[in-house]
């Protein structure tokens, strides 16, 4: 078996390391059969597959996913050279074969196709339960915010499940009347990749098993570290290097040529893979979508700055809001997580008094954006649960990986540090699974995640506490209700926070330790707190 080969040559030391390898391709061949009689007529052409994996060297960046990708991009284009591609993570399948053929009615409909740059399918998974407590459903994305930019010049390009145009990641380059110099200029010194430019080109050097000599020379060189050195490859063609969210602003940079994007959605998903299931992996997860999308909004590029000469306001703003979502989110979550209930504990009110009239103008700003939030949950399938799980679980990452992925992206900015991927773990842990099942939150995660959720929840019954105390022992119900009431909410959504804390026992309960450490912020915090405030 290939697998088998692969693995043994990494063992031996053949390929290095992970970070530190020489390039491998390979053609995968299925050769079960190989000594069976079988008459020429009944076999069946199977397609071409090829294994790549690139050269990786400590000296070179390699620019994380759209590094990889560009290196498909090449390799496969002086080998089969396909006008269009599919884009999917490993952790996914192929659910239904006939969704090339229906990508392609969109990319082969003469009234579309000459802008159509992808076709994009949302993504689904096959093990998230009806709990879904992690949101892995992707819901609100998918089911809101995809179908709506449909309707504009299509959704953003997602890292999996899509059909791109090869044409349309090579910028203007590939048209003729360029000369060569500047052709190598922008795509390298490979010849053969620059007559692969041309949808005419067809490299008959491969059969069954192996690439010719020169061919496989070749497709070496375009997977290697150094190739890309003084071209424009992640910066005018190939997926985008500007961000670790490649895909993201990738499609951002087509839809400012004036390419177009639609979004399918079949009955039968299309194509399936395996969400995260604990809180660890969607934290982590959360983290690098964060940095990667304000690493976008402020960079020259931002969606509202860079995007309306370029495309409509409405898609600029689409854009605009989904680069700055981890940074609208945390600062205002923070505060609303900690100033109401410092100033509680330290007997200030801070809303109007439940008699007053501007009383009714906070309720409703409150309440009406609860129940928008709970409006659109209904209407697009959900529950009363799924609605609690996500604001469960929006408030969680705010506080944590949208405010790590957002300093993260400004220490890059100031150069205080190299920019990072962490990918998501694809291995699953029975027992975590088996929690995720029974809806329960598993808390096997770093202290860096935990501390500000379980302060944050400390923060809140000690507001509770003593606010309701302050409004039985001095009266004063009606200046304190407002902050009283935003706290108890805050516990009841949260409640499986608290339940880590106290309740549980199993394995996936909230450490000991990350408690006591949560004790020690809560207290140095509110010493200062209240300091400022007095």
């Amino acid at each position: 078996m290939f697998e088998e080969q692969v693995m043994k040559a990494v063992e031996d030391g053949e390929y290095g390391n992970s970070r530190n390898h020489s390039t491998i391709i390979e053609i995968i061949q299925d050769t079960s059969g190989e000594n069976e009689t079988i008459r020429q007529a009944d076999l069946v052409e199977m397609p071409l597959l090829v294994y790549v994996s690139r050269e990786k060297s400590p000296e070179h960046l390699h620019h994380f996913k759209g590094g990889a990708l560009n290196v498909l991009l090449r390799v496969s284009g002086v080998i089969s050279n396909s006008p269009y591609i599919l884009g999917l993570d490993c952790d996914m399948y192929c659910n239904d074969p006939t969704s090339a053929r229906q990508a392609m009615c969109f990319h082969l409909d003469p009234k579309t196709s000459s802008s159509l740059a992808f076709v994009q399918f949302p993504q689904k998974f096959h093990n998230f339960n009806e709990h879904d407590i992690y949101d892995g459903s992707l819901r609100s994305g998918y089911r809101l915010q995809w179908p709506g930019m449909d309707g504009l010049k299509g959704p953003f390009l997602t890292g999996t499940g899509h059909y791109i145009r090869r044409e349309s990641l090579y910028g203007n380059f590939k048209h003729k009347g360029i000369d060569l110099a500047e052709l190598k200029d922008t795509f390298g010194e490979s010849n053969l990749f620059i007559k692969s430019l041309h949808q005419s080109y067809e490299h008959k050097n491969v059969n069954g098993e192996n690439l010719s000599n020169v061919l496989q020379q070749e497709t070496e060189v375009l997977a290697s570290c150094s190739y890309e050195h003084q071209t424009k490859w992640g910066e005018e063609v190939g997926f985008s290097y500007q961000s670790v969210s490649e895909d993201f602003f990738t499609g951002f940079i087509l839809h400012c040529k004036g390419w177009t994007s639609t979004y399918l959605d079949p009955s039968r998903p299309q194509f399936l893979g395996t969400s995260t299931t604990n809180l660890n992996d969607v934290l982590i997860q959360g983290t690098r979508w964060a940095s990667g999308l304000i690493d976008v909004s402020i960079s020259r590029f931002c969606p509202l700055l860079y995007g309306p000469s370029r495309m409509s306001l409405l898609l600029s703003m689409c854009y605009g809001e989904m680069s700055l979502f981890p940074l609208l989110y945390c600062l205002p979550l923070w505060c609303f997580a900690t100033l109401p209930q410092l100033c509680l504990l330290n007997g200030i009110p801070l809303y109007p008094e439940v008699s007053s009239p501007f009383f009714m103008v906070f309720s409703f700003i409150f309440l009406s954006a609860i129940c928008k939030h709970l409006q659109e949950v209904i209407s697009t399938g959900g529950s009363v649960y799924t609605w609690r799980n996500e604001q469960r679980i929006w408030m969680i990452k705010s506080v944590t990986s949208h405010f790590y992925g957002s300093m993260d992206a400004i220490m890059k900015l100031l150069g205080l540090r190299k920019a990072s991927f962490l990918p998501t773990n694809k291995v699953l842990d029975n027992e975590q699974v088996k929690r995720y099942e029974m809806g329960q939150f598993d808390f096997q995660t770093s202290s860096v995640f935990l501390v500000p959720m379980v302060s944050l929840m400390i923060l809140n019954v000690a507001a509770l506490v003593c606010g309701v105390i302050r409004m039985i022992a001095v009266g004063n119900w009606d200046k304190l209700f407002a902050q009283v009431l935003l706290s108890l909410y805050i516990l009841i959504i949260n409640f499986a926070i608290v339940e880590g804390m106290i309740v549980r026992k199993d394995k996936g309960r909230i450490s000991p330790s990350a408690i006591l450490l949560s004790s020690v912020f809560f207290v140095t915090f509110l010493f200062f707190g209240s300091i400022i405030l007095i």
